[in-house]
C-alpha cells in the first residue's frame, strides 16, 4: 500500500565550506543513527572521485563506518562503480561486509566512471570498458558470490555462497534493459537525471523478467527532498543546494556553502533554468507540501521504494528535513498495492 512505501538515504558526505572530510563522514553517522530510528530502510553511499568536496570516493570503507555506528537500517552502495573494479575485489569487500554485518549490507552497482573521463583512466588503468563488458561484469560477479563457483578456480572469499541483495542504478535506458533481462531491482537517478525516467521505469516495468532475485519488478526513484516547518524556510534553506549544484552546470566541485536570500544574483537566467530542468524530480516545503508532492509521485510512477536525498548546509536543519520527510511519507494515504521485494 501507499502507505507502507519504504524510504531511504542516499549520501555523498558532501564537505561544508570551511569543513574537511572528517566532519563530512561524522555527519553521515550522525544522520545514519537518526534515520534508523525515524525509520528509513536503507543508507547508501554513492562512489565519486576527483570531486574535492564530495566525501564519498570509498564507498566500501564507509558502509562499514556506518553499519559499525548503527544497528538495523542497511546500509549499501548507490553505487560502486563497477567498471572502476575487478569483479573479484567487489565480491571479496562487499562479502567482507556482510560477513561482518549479516542481513544489512546491499549492493547497488552503476555503469557510470563516477568521475571524468581523465580520472576513469586512471582508476581502470587506461582500460574503458566496452558496451558488452558491462553484463559480462555483473555475471562474474554474481558468479563470485554464488554456491555455484566451488570448484572455479578463482574463488571469492567470504563472499561465496553469501546472499547480498544486487540493485542495478541507471540514469539512461542502458540499465533498464538489463535490470528487466536480469530480473533485478532497478534504481534510477532521478533526482539528477531526468530526462528519460519515465521512458526507463516504464520499459522496466513492462520488460521484466522473473528471476531468482525477484518474481516482479522493484522500482526505486531517487529525489531531492527539503523540508522545514514553512514552505518559505525550506525554499531559503534550498538555496544552499542550489549553489553547490551550480557545479554540475559550470563543470566544477563546490562545496554546501551557507544559504543566502537572492540567487539571482549568483546563477544566470540560463542556469536557473538548466538547473530546474536537472532537478525536476525535487521537493522542496513544509511537511504537508512535501507530503503532497511525494504522494502524487510515488501513485503517478509506481514507485516502489523512495530514496532520499538532501544537502543543508546546517547540519540540525539536515536532520529535521529528514525527520519532517519520515513523517510525511508515513502519513500517505492508503493506496494501490505496491510489489515489495525489500
Amino acid at each position: 500500500m501507499l502507505t507502507n512505501t519504504p524510504f531511504s538515504i542516499l549520501d555523498l558526505a558532501i564537505l561544508r565550506k570551511g569543513d574537511d572530510a572528517a566532519d563530512a563522514y561524522k555527519r553521515s553517522l550522525d544522520l545514519a543513527r537518526h534515520a534508523e530510528k525515524w525509520g528509513y530502510h536503507r543508507f547508501w553511499l554513492a562512489e565519486h572521485h576527483n570531486m574535492p568536496h564530495v566525501g564519498s570516493s570509498s564507498p566500501t570503507v564507509l558502509m562499514g563506518y556506518i553499519a559499525q555506528g548503527t544497528s538495523t537500517i542497511r546500509v549499501g552502495s548507490g553505487g560502486i562503480m563497477l567498471p572502476n573494479h575487478s569483479p573479484l575485489m567487489v565480491a571479496e569487500q562487499i562479502g567482507t561486509l556482510a560477513t561482518l554485518y549479516p542481513e544489512r549490507i546491499d549492493l547497488g552497482l552503476g555503469r557510470a566512471p563516477g568521475t571524468d573521463q581523465k580520472t576513469a583512466a586512471v582508476l581502470r588503468r587506461g582500460r574503458m570498458e566496452s558496451v558488452q563488458e558491462f553484463p559480462q561484469d555483473l555475471e562474474e560477479l554474481q558468479q563470485f558470490f554464488s554456491d555455484e563457483n566451488l570448484d572455479a578456480p578463482v574463488r571469492a572469499f567470504p563472499a561465496e555462497g553469501l546472499t547480498v541483495p544486487i540493485y542495478l542504478l541507471g540514469s539512461s535506458m542502458d540499465s533498464a534493459y538489463l535490470a528487466a533481462s536480469k530480473g533485478l531491482p532497478y534504481v534510477f537517478a532521478s533526482h539528477f537525471a531526468p530526462n528519460y525516467f519515465q521512458q526507463a521505469t516504464s520499459y522496466y516495468r513492462n520488460h521484466f523478467q522473473a528471476s531468482g532475485h525477484g518474481a516482479r519488478p522493484y522500482l526505486i526513484a531517487c529525489v531531492n527532498v527539503i523540508s522545514a516547518d514553512t514552505d518559505e524556510e525550506a525554499h531559503y534553506l534550498a538555496t544552499s543546494f542550489y549553489q553547490m549544484a551550480l557545479g554540475i552546470i559550470r563543470g566544477r566541485s563546490y562545496p554546501l556553502p551557507a544559504p543566502v536570500e537572492d540567487m539571482d544574483q549568483i546563477w544566470s537566467m540560463q542556469e536557473a533554468a538548466a538547473l530546474q530542468h536537472m532537478m525536476q524530480y525535487t521537493f522542496i516545503g513544509s511537511k504537508d507540501t512535501i507530503q503532497s508532492g511525494l504522494e502524487s509521485f510515488v501513485h503517478q510512477h509506481q514507485i516502489d521504494e523512495l530514496m532520499i536525498t538532501t544537502n543543508l548546509y546546517d547540519h540540525e536543519k539536515r536532520l529535521h528535513s529528514f525527520e519532517l520527510t519520515a513523517a510525511a511519507i508515513q502519513s500517505f494515504r492508503t493506496g494501490p498495492v505496491q510489489a515489495d521485494q525489500a
